[in-house]
Parts: C-alpha cells; structure tokens; sequence
C-alpha cells in the first residue's frame, strides 16, 4: 500500500512553464493548491491551458476530484510568482546557466521557509545551488511527463541540503498524489533516465546499423517487456524467471550472458544528418497523420486504462492512485 496523501500546501509556485512545468501546474491545481506561474514565452499561456484541459480529462476518466481546481496567477516576474510561495518548482530548459540565473532570483525572492525543487533531469543539486544564499533548501525534484498522470518523482538532495528538507520534499510530493523516490547518493542523472538511457543508446544503435525501425523498437517494448515493467518492474519479473530458485538461480543462468558482444551500451553511434533524417522519417511513417496533440490524447488515454486496472488489483503505480483517490 502507498502512504497516505497528506494536505498540500497552500501555495506554489512554478517558474518555466513549458510542458513540464504546466503539467506541474496543472497536477497542483488539481490539488486544490493557489499557483503563481512566471514563464516570459508568449506561448506560455496556450500551452498552460492545453496541458491544463488534459489534465483535467485525464483526472475526469481516472474519476478523481476536479471540483477544488486551485487558482493560476500569471505574474510578470519571478519575484512576484515565489513572493508568497510555500513550494517552488523551477522548470526552465536545461542549460545550467540559466538555472543558476533563476535560482538565484528565486532563492533572492521566495520566503527563506519556502521549499525550492528543480525539475531537472540531470543536474546534481550541489551543482544548482552553488548559486543560491539558501542551499540548505533546495532539491531536485525530477518528474515524468506527463507530470499530472504519473506519480514517480525522483527526489535528490545536494551537499548542503538539510534531511528536513528532504522530509519535507517527501511528504509535499506525496500530497500532490505521486510517488517520492528518495535518490539517497547524488548522481547525474538520477536514476530513471539513467535506465532510459541504456535502452535508448541500444535502440539508436538498432536503427543506425538497419536492425529495426523505430515502430519495430516500440513493438518490441509495448508487446513485451514494457507490459512487465508496468506493473512489477525488472528484478522482480527476473526473480520470477528463476523459477523456485528465484534470483540466484537467474543470476547463474543468464548472468553469463553479460559477457556476450550482444550490446553497445558503452558507445552511441554518431548523430549524423543521415541517421537523424532516419530516425525522423521513420517517426512520421510511424504517426500516420496523427497530430502530437493527437498521440499525447492517445497517451493519456492508455495510461488511465492501465493505472486503473493496476488500481483493481493494488499494484504499482495503482497503489498511489488508490491513495490520491481517499485523500481528503
């Protein structure tokens, strides 16, 4: 069973509000939680309200609460946006300059109290909070997109972030209905995308060398292993593939299989403009007229269906939702 959901904080604030950061936006909203948004793109607005109306659809189709939508305050300054902030999400793009920039402003601008998380997906926190007065209350916060559907967020403290922080960080993510997973050894990367990176170093790797298409590639995932990892993940599905000597007995059976050429997971094959136009021609074959809009709908609508179904037999990810759904 995942914990219980908590009360969320009264306010947030998100700075940077392209997809993630409007799908962050829109998860606290639906919490009930008063967000302030600064993000200085003109397509900051469009993109809000799009994220916003899926989110609201997908929450509709979960049949999760969407009565209490907090308000959405767009401020012509960071300063304005953290002002009054409990919670702050930077989510700008990732260029380490450019966070050091906002997080400073922030770090300057937010209540000392105020809990300061960026949205990075590689960064480590001691890099990000060289910047700041205030190190002490910084963490990374890494989510998945979309952020309003998916509960994992990694959390990562730096040298200088306090435990309470962490706690804290914890139990704010745990109210908004997601998963905290405490990354306990600061790393680039974290962990997640480090997974990911495997499988999509090997997949380039398929379609530089004319294995696989990259429809063949996510045939390969979405008929086989990724139903698996959806609801158990990778040891225990292996544990299972040992039969009744579990674990030890995989490990001597296809362990040795590590020793094969099989993989390059140690090297990428070089980004050329031939590989790149590949890769891209290949993805518009494999979309057939449908719109990003379209595939972001379709999306949503499978990864409802299937946190449902983990919901009816209380497993994985079904267990945060199971706790989102009794919260008050």
């Amino acid at each position: 069973m995942a914990d219980a959901v908590g009360a969320p904080p009264a306010r947030a604030a998100v700075v940077g509000c392209g997809v993630i950061g409007a799908a962050w936006a829109a998860r606290m909203r639906l919490r009930g939680v008063e967000v302030s948004v600064f993000d200085p793109s003109p397509s900051a607005a469009d993109i809000l309200d799009a994220v916003t109306a899926d989110a609201l659809a997908a929450w509709n189709d979960l049949g999760l609460r969407t009565d209490r939508l907090g308000t959405l305050t767009t401020c012509e300054s960071i300063a304005h946006a953290v002002e009054r902030a409990d919670v702050v999400q930077e989510s700008v793009p990732e260029r380490l300059d450019l966070k050091h920039a906002t997080l400073a402003e922030i770090d300057r601008a937010a209540p000392t109290e105020a809990l300061v998380a960026s949205s990075t997906s590689g960064f480590k926190p001691s890099d990000l909070a060289t910047v700041m007065g205030h190190p002490g209350r910084l963490v990374v916060a890494h989510p998945f997109n979309p952020v309003y559907l998916l509960p994992l967020v990694e959390v990562v403290g730096g040298q200088h972030t306090s435990l309470g922080t962490i706690d804290r960080a914890m139990a704010t993510y745990r109210s908004l209905g997601m998963h905290p997973l405490h990354v306990r050894i600061e790393i680039d990367a974290f962990i997640a995308d480090r997974l990911l990176e495997a499988v999509w170093r090997e997949a380039l790797w398929l379609v530089n060398d004319g294995i696989a298409t990259t429809a063949e590639i996510d045939d390969a995932i979405r008929y086989g292993f990724g139903l698996r990892w959806a609801q158990m993940g990778m040891f225990e599905t292996y544990r299972i593939a040992g039969g009744d000597g579990g674990m030890r007995h995989f490990m001597a059976q296809f362990g040795p299989a590590l020793q094969w050429p099989w993989t390059k997971l140690m090297d990428t094959p070089d980004l050329t403009d031939e590989l790149i136009d590949r890769i891209a021609e290949q993805s518009d074959e494999q979309a057939a007229g449908r719109s990003i809009r379209d595939l972001a709908r379709e999306r949503d609508r499978n990864l409802v269906a299937i946190l449902k179904a983990l919901e009816s037999v209380d497993a994985g990810a079904g267990q945060t939702l199971a706790a989102l759904r009794a919260a008050p």
